[in-house]
């Protein structure tokens, strides 16, 4: 873990998930449903892969994300969201919500985004569920 630059907490945040490429990490695992490291390589971003290798450690150093074999092939390792890492969804729903706003040419299903707004409790639950269902 990183020694924290101070206790601001939007300080702390940003020490763990502030560089360019973490919060995409947890934002494919949240959204996307990829868990293994080939998976998170196909994103747009297109991440070098001694960057993905590099920011998965640290996510997994930092509590947000674990690592454990895949039960079907043990040689593969399957990437998912600890508690720490779920409960960064909210954050990254107001990102969302925040960019459908001032830069609204993005990818995001307008339904999400309204969602997000208006049943954000109903858009998690669903959201867990789904990783939940890709956990079988």
């Amino acid at each position: 873990m990183m020694p924290k630059r101070s206790n601001c907490p939007i300080s702390n945040v940003l020490d763990l998930v502030g560089d360019k490429w973490s919060l995409l990490i947890l934002r494919d695992l949240t959204f996307f449903g990829k868990c293994t490291y080939s998976e998170l390589q196909t994103s747009d971003e297109k991440m070098a892969t001694n960057i993905l290798s590099n920011r998965l450690e640290r996510l997994e150093l930092d509590g947000l994300i674990s690592k454990e074999p895949d039960k079907r092939d043990k040689r593969r390792k399957v990437y998912r969201l600890t508690q720490a890492g779920l409960d960064m969804m909210p954050i990254m729903l107001e990102m969302m919500i925040w960019s459908s706003t001032y830069e609204p040419v993005t990818n995001t299903h307008p339904e999400v985004v309204e969602r997000a707004k208006n049943d954000r409790e109903n858009l998690i639950k669903d959201l867990l569920a789904m990783m939940k269902d890709r956990e079988v």
